[in-house]
């Protein structure tokens, strides 16, 4: 229907009689309570036996390194709202206080259940699998001197003690880096002092002690030669605590003519110096010694924007920190305790040798589905085909997130080498990728691509690219819209889709979309492609507001929406709307999802799903029944208020009839999962449906074969 008006227009507040409905905060959830609510299902992998023993020790160290970037950001964020005196709640009523109240509640909980799989249920399962981390005391004298040998030969020299006296002031601490606390007695002058060792990131984690697949903390090595750090003091002991800082950008151009990347280039340093808001430490840390440690911090960042840490934050877990490190762990070469190896497949339609893939698109669109469809065969093909093929003019993309191993990167840059036309936007701003996209933004340019940095007060979060190929009856273009970024390593874990075309009137999209982002243009008007902040909002709306225009007029009315979060309150608004008009709503949210599914009178006819398992669910699909002429979109857009007013975001419909009936298997195959599927339910909580004899029977045929069969069961295994 492209951008024709919709005979009715969507109001959170707006009855068909005319009346006006106002929602109280007790119909919203509160964001950060539903993102640990999510982390907790994360937490609930490692619990559970169906999952091989690695994968449970990968579960608990992706919810480890979750809670660090929920710290860094979204808790960092609401104690510099309390130290500014903000009041201000979201929909759901909670102060910035009462939030971080809440968080420090549910966190602990967490935490406790945490330590409790690690040691109490993974490590011994471990152990009796031949993989073991050990201590120092656990050495025999041999091994003891192979250690040895290890540290003065390779950690020694790394380490730098630093004292605490009153001619060493307190050490700065950098972000999420190990650290031990020891206390030191100097028996000449009979006093005691603080010091602080910092274990270095560049070396292993777990050293290998000599038997197979033993392995010892770092931490400890350090810990057991701390007599080779401080000679001729007696250590009295030591304990390995963590600090966690702000971590947000904050980017101001005093001006448009400020240069964004130098911006971002030093938001990025002065990153490593933001205020602490948490400290993890060893269970058996002394409180004498804890309290040392929080004076120290609290001295060390007098001045900061944000609160003073106190006894609240800090975090007391088990004899192991920093848990993400658990990874290197978990990809150990132990197959039976891993899962079966995804082989990903290339598509039928480009199978053929004899065939371009400009040949395949200008006869028809396809759609592709990572991880099980190869990346390499599939988006970076299509973007080394546009490299190499002579009749190609022009490439343009969009870069949000990509790896160091990517194609992508080359085939740009290969283009450029090859006299074509190519520009690449590439966001500075993607969260905690800011360094690495600088890098790539430099060496894009350094090989004569036309790189552009985003537009002031806005992340590029679409992902596109267009090619311009030059053909025998004319100019046309292709292009490829979707769901997750152009990231090599990613799209072998994350569920993503891709729309691969040459439709003139999206590619006449694309092109104008590219020109507001790289050159100066306020486009608003788009044929069929919903772009965010022009007019994805206003249309998500419309299309809301027709389902229940049918459902009062006594036709079938549907909504189905796959996506990571649902937050925004006017589109949840909406929903409750339609709920109450009659329309028939299933959300597939992963993650964050503030609204109440379930409640009588508000959201009867409204089911949330959320699907955690090997795969990360990442695709956004959306489905519209319109009076059975269904209509899907897929595209880069949560239905978030940043999505939708602050990111460029590119949503596109999927015509051919074949693509929306493989879009609906996968939905249904989703709402029919009962192996990875939870139920959200009234209150914000979730409970896990109980895995019987369905489609997930056909599991290894999906991961072997076509990620499209209707039969063979949830495609994200």
């Amino acid at each position: 229907m492209g951008n024709v008006p919709l005979t009715m227009s969507s109001s959170v507040s707006a009855h068909s009689d005319g009346r006006v409905r106002s929602y109280s905060s007790q119909d919203f959830l509160n964001r950060e309570l539903s993102w640990l609510t999510f982390n907790e299902r994360v937490l609930h992998e490692a619990f559970d036996e169906r999952n091989p023993l690695l994968e449970r020790l990968k579960f608990i160290a992706i919810f480890s390194t979750n809670l660090d970037e929920f710290y860094m950001v979204r808790v960092a964020g609401l104690r510099r709202q309390v130290a500014a005196g903000v009041q201000q709640a979201p929909p759901d009523g909670m102060t910035p206080r009462a939030q971080l109240d809440a968080i420090s509640d549910r966190v602990a909980g967490l935490i406790a259940r945490q330590q409790q799989c690690l040691h109490n249920l993974l490590l011994p399962a471990l152990h009796e699998e031949g993989l073991r981390l050990v201590t120092m005391a656990d050495l025999s004298p041999a091994e003891w001197l192979m250690v040895d040998g290890y540290f003065e030969s390779q950690v020694f020299p790394v380490l730098t003690p630093l004292a605490v006296d009153p001619g060493h002031p307190f050490p700065y601490i950098s972000n999420l880096s190990l650290s031990l606390a020891v206390e030191i007695r100097d028996p000449e002058r009979d006093i005691t002092r603080f010091a602080r060792v910092k274990i270095p990131p560049s070396l292993p984690r777990w050293v290998p002690i000599g038997r197979a697949n033993h392995f010892v903390p770092l931490e400890q090595v350090v810990g057991a030669n701390l007599g080779s750090l401080f000679p001729g003091m007696e250590v009295l002991e030591w304990h390995p605590f963590r600090i966690t800082r702000y971590s947000d950008l904050d980017v101001a151009l005093a001006d448009e003519g400020d240069d964004l990347l130098e911006a971002i280039e030093q938001q990025v340093l002065q990153r490593r110096f933001g205020e602490v808001v948490r400290v993890e430490v060893a269970a058996d840390m002394p409180e004498d010694m804890r309290q040392v440690l929080l004076e120290e911090l609290r001295d060390d960042e007098e001045g900061e924007e944000g609160m003073p840490v106190t006894d609240r934050d800090v975090h007391a877990a088990g004899s192991l920190l920093e848990l993400g490190d658990l990874m290197a762990l978990a990809s150990l070469d132990f197959p039976h305790l891993r899962d079966v190896p995804l082989l990903q497949v290339t598509p039928p339609e480009l199978r053929d040798p004899d065939s371009s893939i400009f040949d395949v698109l200008r006869e028809q669109d396809m759609l592709v589905h990572h991880p099980f469809h190869s990346f390499e065969n599939t988006v970076e093909h299509f973007l080394e085909a546009a490299a190499e093929d002579p009749q190609v003019l022009a490439v343009k993309c969009t870069l949000y997130r990509t790896s160091g191993d990517t194609e992508i990167v080359r085939a740009l840059t290969d283009a450029a080498a090859r006299g074509k036309q190519v520009a690449v936007l590439v966001e500075l701003q993607a969260r905690f990728d800011e360094a690495n996209n600088i890098n790539w933004a430099r060496t894009l340019e350094d090989h004569g691509v036309h790189v552009a940095y985003g537009l002031q007060g806005l992340k590029t979060h679409t992902k596109t690219a267009l090619v311009v190929r030059r053909e025998a009856d004319g100019i046309r273009r292709y292009f490829h819209i979707g769901t997750g970024n152009y990231n090599t390593k990613t799209a072998r874990t994350y569920t993503d889709i891709g729309l691969l075309s040459s439709s003139p009137s999206l590619a006449a999209d694309l092109s104008d979309l590219f020109n507001m982002i790289t050159g100066f243009s306020r486009q608003k008007l788009y044929r069929k492609l919903l772009v965010a902040p022009a007019n994805l909002r206003a249309r998500t709306l419309e299309l809301i507001a027709r389902e229940v225009k049918n459902a009062l007029e006594g036709r079938d009315a549907h909504i189905i929406a796959k996506m990571n979060s649902l937050v925004d309150a006017e589109v949840i608004g909406a929903l409750y709307d339609a709920s109450s008009a009659g329309v028939e709503i299933d959300l597939i949210v992963r993650g964050i999802c503030c609204l109440r599914p379930g409640v009588p009178g508000l959201s009867d006819r409204i089911r949330v799903t959320s699907i955690i398992g090997r795969f990360l669910e990442h695709s956004r699909i959306f489905y519209y029944h319109n009076d059975g002429e269904p209509e899907y979109y897929i595209g880069s857009a949560d239905w978030m208020p940043r999505n939708l007013d602050r990111r460029v975001e590119a949503v596109a419909p999927v015509e051919r009839p074949e693509l929306k009936g493989r879009l609906w298997s996968l939905l249904q195959v989703c709402l029919r999962d009962d192996r990875q599927a939870w139920d959200m339910l009234p209150d914000g909580s979730y409970s896990q449906r109980e895995p019987g004899l369905g489609p997930t029977r056909a599991t290894h045929v999906v991961l072997q074969g076509d990620p499209w069969g209707e039969a063979s069961g949830q495609p994200t295994a």
